[in-house]
């Protein structure tokens, strides 16, 4: 058992993954359960560096229970700063260890191209990612401008960090972050895209094509959704302006190669696959429970005071974001930035020198971060969402969104 736990990415892959699942959830639960003992006070600057480490002994210990696993030691870092986010993204201590510890959390297939992991809390509400040694070093030093970013604009894009921890176990550490999970499973995404704004090799593999849900990228987007998605104006603006906002911030981290997840859930064609499926099939019609943490559904991220309605109405948006196709579908977006602890000065510098004597460097995804986050900002405003005109004049029949002036 313990050559399993040591290497994750080895097989036997049942017992390694829920060595490790019951690791996390004993380490969450010591760590929480004792910084509520502490009391609340400011996030001051060296609660930033601080990691807090503890034993976990198979046969337990005067801090920590029994358990079935191998030894393992546990570490969090930056607990009060994470604390502080937590509960500025209004999640509670008791939700959080109730959502990620009360039951086994779910392993996601679908891994990233990373090869990291993704576990998936069973009420939806959080994504768990292993991430590599470098990646959770970088969110380490991004955390003193994350938290004044998040204290001047909670509604944002970017993803949520609601904890960082590792599990060292038989001389192999396995760093985990816990984040805000952006597609909710109880909603069924018709289409997936990871957009950089980039066009250079960016179109989903043979492989990724042959899922059963696959990510597609930038030319299949301008190849499937030519005339791009329709949002009414002031859904469109709020949108706009975060991604002005977010990119900002990240360029101010010399951060790229982030790509914005798309996920479009298309209402009409669900009614359309329900009554094709006659009511026969299991098809699951109750409501999918509100996501409990603040700030964390798309909608949220991208509207203060949610003006609901505008153009579109629909009864439940399920945090989506209501948009239409160019048929005049309704669709809802579920949207995020994704990616952003690839840290451009520790690995980007070497691709671009040769990428760009190998292609035209204006349109490879790694560029400067001032260039990237312009070039990203502009596809996503000017190609992938468009502004459907508020109230088209009775004159202009047609296609709904069909007389939008294109943005030049």
């Amino acid at each position: 058992h313990s050559a399993a736990l040591s290497d994750p990415f080895s097989l036997p892959f049942q017992t390694t993954s829920s060595a490790l699942k019951g690791a996390i959830q004993l380490g969450i639960t010591h760590t929480v359960g004792s910084l509520s003992t502490k009391p609340e006070r400011d996030v001051l600057m060296q609660d930033f560096y601080v990691v807090e480490s503890i034993f976990f002994p198979s046969e337990g210990s005067n801090l920590t229970p029994a358990h079935h696993y191998n030894d393992f030691r546990f570490k969090t870092y930056a607990p009060v700063a994470f604390r502080y986010f937590r509960e500025l993204f209004g999640i509670r201590p008791d939700d959080y260890l109730y959502s990620l510890c009360s039951e086994p959390l779910i392993e996601l297939s679908n891994s990233g191209a990373s090869g990291s992991l993704f576990y998936v809390s069973s009420d939806d509400e959080f994504i768990i990612k292993t991430v590599q040694h470098k990646e959770a070093e970088f969110l380490q030093k991004l955390l003193p401008g994350y938290y004044m970013n998040l204290n001047q604009n909670p509604r944002t894009l970017l993803p949520k960090f609601y904890g960082l921890y590792c599990v060292q176990a038989g001389g192999k550490n396995i760093r985990i972050v816990v984040m805000n999970n952006l597609l909710p499973r109880s909603v069924k995404m018709h289409l997936k895209y990871d957009l950089k704004g980039s066009t250079y090799k960016r179109r989903a593999s043979q492989k990724e094509r042959e899922k059963v849900f696959p990510t597609y990228k930038d030319l299949d987007f301008m190849q499937d959704i030519p005339d791009g998605l329709f949002l009414d104006s002031d859904m469109y603006n709020a949108l706009c302006k975060t991604l002005q906002r977010d990119c900002l911030v990240l360029q101010s981290f010399k951060i790229m190669d982030y790509s914005l997840l798309v996920a479009i859930h298309n209402i009409d064609l669900a009614q359309r696959e329900h009554a094709m499926a006659d009511g026969t099939s299991q098809t699951d019609t109750r409501r999918p429970a509100a996501q409990k943490a603040l700030y964390s559904t798309a909608m949220e991220s991208i509207q203060g005071e949610a003006r609901r309605g505008g153009t579109i109405e629909t009864d439940d948006q399920m945090g989506g974001i209501p948009a239409r196709n160019a048929k005049g579908e309704r669709l809802l977006l579920y949207i995020g930035i994704i990616d952003v602890l690839q840290s451009y000065r520790l690995v980007k510098k070497l691709e671009h020198s040769w990428k760009a004597l190998v292609h035209d460097g204006d349109t490879v995804s790694v560029h400067r971060p001032s260039f990237y986050a312009e070039r990203f900002q502009r596809f996503m405003c000017n190609t992938a969402f468009k502004k459907i005109p508020l109230k088209p004049s009775p004159s202009k029949k047609g296609r709904p969104g069909m007389a939008v002036p294109r943005r030049s």
